[in-house]
């Protein structure tokens, strides 16, 4: 299963959009408190987008003179699945589900969604707003990237990744795989790294080789056990050097990461 980094969720916002777009909703059911009373049936789906991690929904009103935008995050364990009508929904057990939409053609079933809600598209930017360039959106800049990552020179390379306010997109998965490919120890100061408009570009391009396929390969190797360097690779040679791969917390998330391909750099 894909861990939901910017290319999973880009692809879930593709094949929403392609259930869905133009199409008029005949159900609609949200399982979640805030949530509850609202309804969306006669609307009409326009368009579905990513924003970083975030999916967003846009609908638009049977007379034409509202626009509403479903806002949901997967982040770790979150999934929209698309089925014909009268198919099984086969993907996670029932007590996960948080939304359902209908149309003549399609049902759209998100289990475990977090951050759901629903807003004037106006206002999409209350919710996304904070978000760095989206490493897969028409507003990629590396060099935007990388100077909101040094203006916290001092925090670690691996979380100043993470942090979704510098560069919207990368997640546990790209920010070992990145660094590994560009021989970065996880715990190097951002102001010890060189090149970070290279590193943040690479990192662009590990995703963006990913849109269309749920397979997250980084080696360009498509056997899953042969896709990554590092990730999930813990006490498993290194392709490069054959030393065991290591693994270790930091900060809320796991890291791994080779100790002889990243050595730890001299402080500047």
């Amino acid at each position: 299963m894909s861990v939901p980094e910017g290319d999973t969720v880009w692809n879930t916002a593709r094949g929403l959009h392609r259930a869905l777009a133009g199409r008029r909703l005949t159900a609609s059911d949200f399982r979640v408190p805030q949530l509850a009373t609202a309804s969306l049936v006669g609307w009409t789906v326009l368009e579905s987008r990513s924003r970083g991690k975030h999916l967003l929904l846009r609908v638009r009103d049977e007379d034409g003179t509202r626009q509403l935008t479903l806002h949901s995050h997967l982040r770790m364990d979150g999934a929209w699945r698309t089925y014909a009508p009268g198919e099984r929904w086969a993907a996670r057990p029932a007590h996960l589900i948080r939304a359902v939409l209908r149309t003549a053609d399609a049902v759209a079933v998100g289990y475990h969604l977090h951050e759901l809600a629903l807003v004037p598209t106006a206002e999409e930017e209350t919710l996304v707003g904070h978000l760095g360039p989206d490493l897969l959106g028409t507003d990629w800049d590396p060099a935007e990237a990388a100077r909101r990552i040094g203006l916290h020179p001092g925090t670690a390379i691996a979380e100043a990744l993470l942090d979704q306010r510098n560069l919207a997109g990368i997640g546990n998965l790209y920010k070992c795989e990145v660094l590994f490919v560009r021989g970065i120890e996880p715990w190097t100061a951002v102001r010890d790294v060189p090149d970070l408009p290279g590193l943040v570009a690479l990192a662009q391009r590990m995703l963006a080789s990913n849109r269309g396929r749920w397979l997250q390969t980084t080696t360009g190797s498509l056997r899953k056990t042969e896709a990554n360097y590092v990730y999930g690779r813990r006490g498993q040679p290194c392709r490069r050097c054959g030393t065991l791969i290591k693994m270790r917390e930091q900060g809320e998330r796991i890291t791994y990461w080779c100790p002889r391909c990243q050595p730890p750099r001299p402080a500047r």
